[in-house]
């Protein structure tokens, strides 16, 4: 049992550590954190799979919050509980406090240096790559037929061309979901 709790507190420890290297270093976003989550914890810990990766998107993005504490979160969770979920998401939260009470300290007598306008150039610039990366990877797990194609194609006209709420295309997509599982579910019993 002694052992066992000293195994809960490596992996709390864990946990924290590896979300607080992921919010120190990710800019842009959790769109842009999808990539370094997807090395550091399917590829590094192993602690989730690729499909998980997926889930943990759709819920992240489903609930009010910062995709990063939420995703942190959902991590954490899986991994250790509710105190799991305290330690990754306090890990991913804690390097965004220290960098932003640093840089509003400092960034009025700054904000205009050539040097500091063209880094925030290059960290917009690696932004866009990390955010691209994370749509191909999603891309991949999540859309495995034609119908996932359209519904892709659908949310992306809707959102990209016409300014459709987000929110309306997560209920949209959860209902399409809903009315594909079960007509697929009646077809097959049908055809037996």
């Amino acid at each position: 049992m002694e052992n066992n709790k000293k195994l809960d507190w490596k992996m709390l420890w864990s946990l924290f550590t590896t979300f607080f290297k992921i919010g120190a270093f990710t800019f842009g976003g959790g769109y842009a954190m999808i990539p370094i989550i997807e090395r550091e914890i399917v590829d590094g810990k192993g602690w989730i799979s690729r499909e998980d990766v997926v889930d943990m998107l759709a819920v992240s993005q489903s609930l009010p919050g910062v995709i990063a504490i939420n995703s942190a979160t959902f991590v954490g969770t899986k991994i250790g509980g509710f105190i799991g979920a305290v330690a990754a998401t306090i890990g991913v939260v804690l390097p965004s406090i220290i960098i932003i009470t640093i840089i509003a300290a400092f960034f009025m007598t700054f904000k205009d240096n050539p040097v500091v306008v063209k880094v925030f150039s290059g960290v917009k610039a690696a932004t866009v790559a990390l955010i691209a990366i994370a749509v191909i990877d999603i891309w991949g797990s999540s859309v495995k037929d034609y119908i996932g194609i359209i519904i892709a194609a659908v949310v992306f006209m809707l959102t990209g061309l016409l300014n459709v709420n987000a929110i309306y295309m997560i209920i949209g997509g959860i209902a399409a979901g809903l009315i594909i599982t079960a007509f697929r579910r009646n077809a097959g019993e049908d055809g037996r």
